[in-house]
C-alpha cells in the first residue's frame, strides 16, 4: 500500500460538509498528509427552455465570489489546526470536477460525503458520491450522512 501524502476533501458547504472536513483533518493528522479542499459550485439553469438562456455575468461573478469566500474560511479553519491545506474552486458537474481535481493533484485519498438520499430523490438528484467513487483515480473514504 502506498503512503497517503495528499488528501482531497470535497465540500459543498452543507452541514454534512463539517463531518467530511472533520474526517479529512483527522486522516491528514494521522498520515501527516497535505489536505486540499475542493468545491464545485452549481449555477442553476432551466431544464428546458425554448429560448437560449444566458446567465448574467454579475450573477456568475457573485456566485464565484461567495463560494471563494466560504472556501477560504474553511481553509483558514483547517490551517489553524496545523494542517498544510489549500483549495480548488471549480464549476459543476461536481463528480467530474472532483475526479479531475483528484487526478491533477495526484491525490492518494479522496474524502467525500453522501447525503444518503434514496428512492425518488436519489433518482432525480443522482449521487455525486456514487459517480465520484466509480471514476476516482484513488481510494475514496465516504462519510455517510444522517
Amino acid at each position: 500500500m502506498r503512503s497517503i501524502q495528499t488528501i482531497l476533501a470535497a465540500v459543498d458547504f452543507s452541514p454534512h460538509s463539517e463531518a467530511v472536513i472533520d474526517a479529512a483533518v483527522t486522516l491528514a493528522k494521522r498520515f501527516g498528509a497535505k489536505l486540499r479542499l475542493v468545491h464545485a459550485y452549481d449555477i442553476p439553469i432551466p431544464l428546458a427552455s425554448p429560448y437560449e438562456v444566458a446567465t448574467p455575468e454579475p450573477y456568475l461573478a457573485g456566485t464565484r465570489r461567495i463560494a471563494a469566500e466560504k472556501l477560504g474560511t474553511l481553509v483558514d479553519r483547517v490551517a489553524g489546526q496545523g494542517i498544510a491545506v489549500d483549495s480548488i474552486l471549480t464549476e459543476v458537474p461536481a463528480a467530474a470536477a472532483i475526479v479531475r481535481a483528484a487526478e491533477e493533484t495526484k491525490a492518494d485519498l479522496l474524502v467525500i460525503g453522501t447525503h444518503g438520499h434514496t428512492g425518488l430523490k436519489h433518482l432525480l438528484l443522482g449521487s455525486v458520491a456514487e459517480r465520484t467513487v466509480r471514476s476516482a483515480p484513488c481510494a475514496v473514504f465516504v462519510v455517510k450522512g444522517e
